[in-house]
């Protein structure tokens, strides 16, 4: 799916015709309205990945597969190949691979992305911070990691050995999968059925021009922009 080009020209044209709709002497049928149209508009068009690396097309999962190539290289400090790699090394040559560019050193990779709220809601391809930002670990689900240990230790898969307390950071730098399903299903929801046709240029112009967005996409916000400003009103 391609997304706006701007996230913030969405938001802005959003909050424009709440204002409009408002001006006009209408209301909404419910307080909640404009929210829930924003909240199932970014999640549509994946908007609410904003912050993630990459096109949408390489998935968390894409990043745990194509780390595991790397078990049993030894740690070297510094080393980003299959020669020897530390643990940012390991980050940074898995996502090069995937032909994402992040940061070398830890301390800039725990502020890529979006930051993950718990353990408990980590994805396969997460990066896990550790040891007060001195170490860093690929989450491959179900408590596990993968990563460059410390001198005379290879890349490894093992069971976290921390607990909440003492991870530093999570980060997102992709989405977990990429199917945005949910989304388009909270979306219909929402307008209350399908979308009906519309051209992409009238989705050009709600957007305010310069968004890029295909024809399914297209049909989703021109709908829910139609439950906003007609349906949305008692």
């Amino acid at each position: 799916m391609t997304v706006p080009a701007s996230v913030e020209a969405v938001q802005s044209r959003i909050a424009e015709i709440v204002s409009l709709v408002e001006g006009s002497g209408g209301r909404t049928s419910s307080a909640a309205a404009p929210t829930a149209f924003a909240d199932a508009l970014q999640a549509a068009t994946g908007t609410e990945t904003a912050a993630l690396l990459g096109d949408g097309t390489v998935s968390g999962e894409d990043v745990a597969t194509a780390a595991q190539k790397y078990v049993g290289v030894p740690y070297v400090l510094g080393g980003t190949t299959s020669s020897g790699m530390d643990c940012s090394g390991l980050v940074q040559t898995v996502f090069k691979d995937l032909g994402i560019d992040v940061p070398r050193l830890v301390r800039d990779q725990e502020d890529i992305g979006t930051e993950v709220p718990s353990l408990a809601e980590a994805k396969p391809g997460d990066l896990i911070v550790l040891e007060g930002g001195d170490h860093i670990a690929i989450y491959l689900g179900n408590n596990t990691v993968i990563h460059a240990p410390y001198a005379g230790r290879d890349v490894s898969v093992q069971k976290l050995w921390v607990g909440e307390e003492g991870i530093t950071t999570i980060r997102r730098v992709v989405p977990p999968t990429a199917d945005r399903s949910t989304g388009l299903a909270g979306l219909s929801s929402l307008v209350g059925g399908t979308a009906s046709t519309s051209s992409l240029d009238s989705i050009s112009a709600l957007l305010g021009g310069g968004a890029s967005v295909n024809s399914s996409t297209a049909q989703q916000l021109m709908a829910a922009r139609s439950a906003l400003l007609t349906g949305g009103l008692s």
